[in-house]
């Protein structure tokens, strides 16, 4: 269970960070708890590098420590629409900001600790701001070698406590050769760093309106990889059969890096359970049409053999 925390855990490293409403010590155990008792390995998630902001609102860590802003000149609007002149999609943080490590990893360390942790699932999805020429420490790196850098960093610190990196894989890939877009892969030159990490990071390879199957890329590559559906049951149905048949079809050094498949939600957990439930309707995430998050992974669960 990849369980995204962000700044919502009472953390005791740095308290100005936690968000209103932040879970307690004693709440975030009995989650671990109950996930012991089933069985789940619980995988906490910080969005760290991009996601800093959504919408008009900077998020805890730029709200706090603005100074790790990677693009202090952009200005958050007071009614964000997409697009817009600055390319403002979320904000990043500098990942050559002297200080700013200090402070993630206190949190990184807490988290996982609390969760008992094994790995880590540190986003770093979306990328738009990075290697800024108008940033005093970024300005004339390669992007791709700056995150490449930040994921080293990152995944270097974890290895401290045997403990792995998990990321999302759309920034490793080339948007513009593929057709994928700016989105689901990069227009910014970040894709080259797929070449520059470690091996041992495991690629969560989102793909949310089509199986485009580039978690052959990621394996070729030497990476462990899991596909991401969100709310088509069809795209996770093909995701599943495409898993099998990848393993199936690749000899046995290639074969064992098709981790399986990650049913992908992106409102509350409690919208996902009562419309799992058929409580209430999710109606943030509901396309029309059967398509939902809970729909879809009822579907993925079925098409396992």
């Amino acid at each position: 269970l990849i369980l995204r925390v962000d700044y919502r855990y009472q953390y005791e490293s740095h308290p100005e960070l936690r968000e209103e409403g932040a879970l307690t010590k004693a709440e975030m155990r009995k989650i671990v708890t109950a996930c012991k008792k089933s069985g789940i390995a619980l995988i906490p998630q910080i969005n760290l590098l991009g996601h800093q902001s959504w919408a008009s609102t900077p998020n805890k860590l730029l709200s706090v420590y603005p100074e790790f802003d990677e693009t202090p000149w952009v200005k958050m609007p007071e009614k964000y629409e997409w697009p817009n002149a600055d390319n403002l999609y979320c904000k990043s943080y500098c990942p050559l900001h002297p200080r700013v490590h200090e402070v993630i990893f206190a949190l990184v360390d807490e988290l996982c600790d609390v969760c008992e942790a094994g790995a880590f699932h540190a986003g770093m999805d979306e990328v738009f701001y990075i290697g800024e020429s108008r940033c005093p420490r970024c300005a004339g790196y390669d992007k791709a070698e700056l995150f490449a850098g930040e994921v080293r960093l990152i995944r270097d610190h974890l290895a401290l406590k045997g403990r792995t990196l998990w990321i999302w894989g759309d920034r490793l890939i080339d948007g513009k050769t593929t057709g994928l877009g700016e989105w689901e892969a990069s227009f910014n030159s970040t894709h080259r760093a797929v070449d520059l990490i470690p091996k041992d990071v495991v690629i969560c390879d989102w793909h949310y309106e089509q199986a485009v199957p580039t978690a052959v890329y990621f394996a070729m590559k030497g990476f462990r990889v899991v596909s991401c559906p969100w709310r088509r049951p069809e795209v996770a149905v093909q995701q599943v059969n495409d898993m099998i048949r990848f393993r199936k079809n690749s000899p046995p050094e290639m074969s064992g890096r098709f981790q399986g498949v990650v049913q992908t939600v992106w409102a509350d957990a409690g919208a996902f359970m009562d419309d799992f439930y058929g409580i209430r309707k999710n109606e943030e995430e509901d396309a029309g049409g059967n398509q939902t998050p809970s729909a879809c992974f009822r579907a993925l669960f079925s098409a396992i053999p």
